[in-house]
């Protein structure tokens, strides 16, 4: 069960167009975590008990981490001055879905061969957090947000969750394969970092 504490005010000024306070969540957890939401404002996530003394000082020794961190953000807004910030109503999710599901199994048929597997069922969610997974069954399940991505991104992520069915990790020989197939990988490694949460936040909350 999550308690919603009055806000903290910060020790310092982050500048214009910023909060000068910082939202306090308190909830069963042992650790204290600061987190940098996609809209530019900060939570303070603390366990039951801990007094504002303590978060005060915790915000204030982190100054130069939220500085950076704010920087990088805006660095990252300007990339995405061009995107559409609007969030999506639930019949343009429906049609994105309904899109995806046109279009992402056919990739993944043309691809499968490729990287030399098999796989099961595919299904199209909408996630915040998730462009595509693959289970230890050999599903594939892909984000339906993708339809907004270029596509050689869709591309990538396909060929990524294939990638899974050879190996079920991140190690050298995954990227190793992915690279087989998708030589220009790590240009959309980029492209994700920089613009998923721009795409992302366009999800309904």
């Amino acid at each position: 069960m999550k308690t919603y504490s009055p806000s903290l005010p910060l020790p310092f000024s982050l500048g214009a167009g910023y909060s000068s306070a910082v939202p306090v969540v308190r909830s069963n957890r042992k650790t204290v975590s600061l987190e940098l939401k996609r809209d530019g404002t900060f939570l303070l996530r603390a366990p039951r008990g801990t007094d504002d003394a303590f978060l005060r000082r915790f915000l204030t020794e982190r100054e130069e981490w939220l500085r950076s961190h704010l920087k990088k953000q805006e660095l990252l807004k300007e990339k995405n001055a061009d995107f559409p910030m609007e969030k999506l109503t639930g019949a343009e999710i429906r049609a994105l879905a309904e899109e995806a599901l046109r279009d992402l199994p056919a990739r993944a048929a043309r691809f499968a061969p490729l990287v030399g597997v098999t796989y099961g069922r595919i299904t199209i969610r909408n996630q915040k957090t998730r462009w595509g997974s693959c289970s230890s069954a050999g599903n594939l399940n892909f984000n339906c947000l993708l339809m907004l991505a270029p596509p050689q991104a869709r591309d990538y992520v396909v060929i990524h969750e294939l990638c899974h069915r050879l190996e079920m990790n991140h190690s050298p020989r995954f990227w190793a394969e992915v690279a087989r197939v998708c030589p220009d990988y790590k240009t959309w490694i980029r492209w994700f970092r920089e613009h998923s949460g721009a795409l992302m936040a366009r999800m309904e909350e």
